[in-house]
């Protein structure tokens, strides 16, 4: 397993309170830095992972670190299911997201909780899938996280998970780290109060343990099928997995 990376790393917190902190400190700022940052490739990286549920049709829906709703908001869109529950460990990202549900009228259909995605407030066997987009790098213990998804999803149920990889090919490893070492910090410390939340990223990323090791600790957790679908030559990967 991959080293542990924290956002403030001479603080005596536990990764899982350094996180929370680094995204109530940064949520005002987040949804327009996302996307800033991603030059909007973020949005259709996030409908290709949606589109992974579509023969599901699933009705009730897990999203798991939720922060400001964008990935759920996204899923009800394209996939119209009864309802989604988000999860979130910042009390800040989800006080944006509770702003965005009650400006669209969606109530009905989307609702937040603060909890913990490795202790999911949830009984077994729930949900009909389970979505994670850019939240498992920032899980405290990748495996007991997994586990949790594993438990809370039904029999036959499937997991989505988004997030950032590594690239190998020549030059977008090159231009990749370029970016994210160096434009990304430099852009967060420009628009957010808290530069160091933009360094942790590339940090968390790097130490990740990505592709067929991910894949690993799925089929470790119990997960059957799993996958990894790289997007943008590695940049970002969709990891599928079924219960």
């Amino acid at each position: 397993m991959s080293k542990t990376v924290t956002p403030y790393q001479n603080e005596q917190a536990t990764k899982k309170e350094q996180v929370a902190d680094m995204f109530n400190n940064i949520s005002k700022t987040y949804d327009f830095l996302n996307h800033f940052m991603s030059l909007g490739i973020d949005i259709i990286w996030r409908k290709i992972a949606i589109n992974e549920l579509k023969v599901n049709q699933p009705k009730l829906i897990l999203d798991v670190a939720t922060g400001t709703g964008d990935f759920a908001f996204e899923a009800l869109s394209i996939l119209k299911p009864d309802k989604i529950i988000g999860v979130d460990i910042s009390r800040g990202m989800l006080d944006i997201a509770d702003q965005k549900i009650a400006k669209r009228g969606l109530g009905d259909q989307f609702e937040v909780k603060l909890g913990d995605s490795e202790k999911l407030p949830f009984e077994a066997d729930m949900f009909d899938a389970v979505t994670v987009a850019y939240g498992v790098r920032n899980f405290e213990n990748l495996e007991t996280g997994l586990a949790d998804i594993h438990r809370v999803l039904k029999p036959g149920g499937k997991v989505v998970v988004l997030e950032f990889s590594k690239p190998k090919v020549f030059p977008v490893k090159q231009l990749y780290k370029f970016y994210f070492n160096y434009v990304t910090p430099g852009i967060g410390k420009l628009f957010s109060k808290d530069a160091r939340a933009y360094s942790y990223l590339p940090e968390s990323v790097e130490a990740f343990p990505d592709g067929a090791t991910f894949t690993g600790l799925m089929d470790k957790a119990g997960f059957k099928n799993t996958k990894n679908r790289p997007l943008a030559f590695g940049i970002c990967s969709i990891y599928t997995g079924v219960k």
